[in-house]
């Protein structure tokens, strides 16, 4: 059983997530994590697939697969309000919603984050740093503003991540990209988005997703 945090965006392993939170079902979410020892102040975080992130009738319907989120940094304000720093831990199936408690929780199956076949990865890795600088003066060409291209870690696995949380893609692609079965199908098909994208960046000089954003901060 795990509580959930529904967003709308999409969680990785490894990334960062900050957000600043209002709502009541929230706050007391923080302080029933807070009340539990250190290694067990996690939460899911959910992609909301039809619906919205504010009010208690927000959420209509949610994706299969999330990702927790481990407390990293937690600061409150005298009216109750909390700004948090999470990080993206573990894979999971959401088996079962529940909404007995003030915010939703669920039961869940957890997934491996597979590396997949080495050598492939090997292969791999490489051409998705190639592309990825690619897309990046793509977008930069298209917004006509400066876009910096984030340091790439070694690990083909955390690369993976990392192309499919600092893409500006629609949620349905940033969702396929955290699904796929091992990190060398990640990376395959953050391979295939990304030549995609710089080809649309190339031919509209226009820039359809304006905000490249490492980390998402919910109004929650």
């Amino acid at each position: 059983m795990l509580p959930l945090f529904p967003l709308g965006t999409v969680l990785f392993p490894g990334l960062v997530l900050p957000l600043h939170v209002f709502e009541e079902r929230y706050r007391q979410l923080v302080r029933d994590l807070l009340a539990l020892p250190e290694e067990e102040q996690r939460f899911g975080v959910v992609c909301i697939r039809e619906g919205r992130e504010v009010g208690t009738d927000g959420v209509r319907a949610l994706y299969d697969v999330g990702c927790t989120a481990r407390l990293s940094q937690v600061s409150g304000y005298d009216d109750g309000r909390y700004d948090m720093v999470a990080v993206g831990s573990e894979l999971f199936h959401l088996d079962e919603l529940h909404d007995d408690q003030p915010y939703l929780t669920g039961t869940v199956s957890w997934l491996p984050d597979a590396r997949g076949d080495d050598a492939e990865a090997t292969m791999l890795a490489p051409l998705v740093r190639t592309a990825f600088t690619d897309y990046i003066g793509a977008l930069g060409t298209a917004s006509g503003a400066q876009v910096d291209v984030p340091e790439l870690p070694d690990d083909s696995q955390v690369l993976g991540h990392l192309v499919g949380a600092t893409m500006a893609l629609d949620l349905a692609d940033r969702q396929d990209l955290l699904e796929q079965v091992d990190g060398v199908a990640r990376l395959r098909r953050g391979l295939s988005l990304l030549r995609r994208e710089s080809g649309v960046l190339g031919a509209l000089h226009a820039v359809p997703a304006p905000e490249l954003a490492r980390a998402h901060t919910s109004p929650n």
